[in-house]
């Protein structure tokens, strides 16, 4: 099952990190699973995902076009766009 990384800037770490849940619950939705939320080391605002993934294409969806529900909770946690994808080779 191959893993996806998620990385993108949030306004406030405190402030997101109030938000994993949600986070989980939309990665949950496509089916991701083991899902990890990361911060950076040298204390800037950038974070990162990971999750296992069956198939990447419902993730990379939500990615790419999130519904308003998903939308609204990425707004109320910080989430700066862009949002960069990777997939494990």
């Amino acid at each position: 099952m191959p893993r996806i990384v998620i990385t993108h800037a949030v306004v406030e770490i405190e402030r997101w990190l109030k938000g994993t849940e949600d986070s989980a619950e939309a990665i949950g939705s496509t089916g991701g699973t083991n899902v990890t939320d990361y911060v950076a080391l040298d204390g800037s605002n950038t974070i990162a995902v990971t999750a296992d993934v069956e198939d990447p294409a419902p993730l990379k969806a939500i990615l790419a076009s999130p519904p308003p529900e998903v939308l609204a909770k990425m707004q109320e946690h910080g989430v700066i766009p862009p949002i960069a994808a990777y997939i494990e080779a």
